[in-house]
């Protein structure tokens, strides 16, 4: 059943990029703002399939630390979920993104068109540059900016180096870093066909204050976000929400 499942969603979440994607675009392109709107109903559309098709749900903890307006989100990232939560928690979230997932028919326009932030990884210092300048403008747009520290998804229990990208926009931007863990990789794993039943815990963590020097601030970040990801991803914690969530649903 469960395979069942994870196909139907499957073939449903490329079908809905396709069809918004393409009934959306002749709007999008005359009015740029109606991107925002298409992106928002693609993840509420997603999350709506996730729950009825796999049975997996979220919950959103730490909601006392998400910023409002411009502010550098650092999260961790376990599985394509996490690109697609912060749809649904932020207004219109600018995302750090390598450069080739603009060149993703449909998906890609949008990228584009949502004015992300591209890092090209072998672009050297004029990469970072561009990116900074980007960021700059992003924020004075009053928008929240997403980043993966990492730069790739990881397994759970699972980190790789983080970049140090996300020390550059901390120093260069001189805005508090909320750092996020999740554990969306035990259900939605990275390169699985199967998702499994149950619920996504994504937490907000403490905001970093700016003024910290890159390389304490970078051991800083990884160890709040890898130790409570690690807390998330130990299946007591993840099968205590999901029989909260069992009992909440009867």
């Amino acid at each position: 059943m469960v395979v069942l499942r994870s196909a139907l969603f499957n073939i449903g979440f490329w079908l809905w990029i396709a069809l918004l994607g393409l009934a959306g675009l002749p709007l999008t392109c005359l009015y740029q703002p109606f991107a925002y709107v298409i992106s928002s109903a693609w993840a509420h559309g997603t999350l709506w399939m996730l729950r009825v098709l796999c049975h997996i749900t979220y919950e959103v903890r730490g909601r006392e630390y998400i910023p409002q307006g411009a502010a550098l989100i650092a999260s961790k990232h376990q599985s394509a979920w996490d690109t697609v939560i912060f749809w649904i928690i932020f207004r219109k979230p600018a995302y750090i993104l390598k450069r080739e997932l603009i060149f993703l028919p449909i998906f890609g326009w949008y990228l584009v068109l949502l004015k992300n932030i591209y890092i090209d990884r072998k672009g050297g210092a004029g990469a970072l540059k561009r990116m900074l300048q980007d960021a700059h403008k992003r924020i004075q747009e009053n928008r929240p900016i997403i980043i993966f520290p990492e730069g790739t998804r990881t397994t759970p229990g699972a980190s790789s180096l983080y970049q140090p990208g996300v020390a550059a926009l901390y120093q260069q931007l001189d805005l508090p870093v909320v750092p996020v863990a999740l554990n969306s990789g035990l259900l939605w794993r990275k390169n699985t066909f199967t998702k499994t039943p149950g619920k996504i815990i994504i937490e907000f963590l403490p905001p970093i204050a700016p003024g910290m020097r890159g390389r304490d601030f970078l051991a800083l970040l990884q160890e709040r976000i890898e130790t409570k990801t690690a807390l998330l991803t130990e299946p007591a914690a993840h099968l205590s929400a999901a029989s909260r969530d069992n009992r909440t649903s009867r």
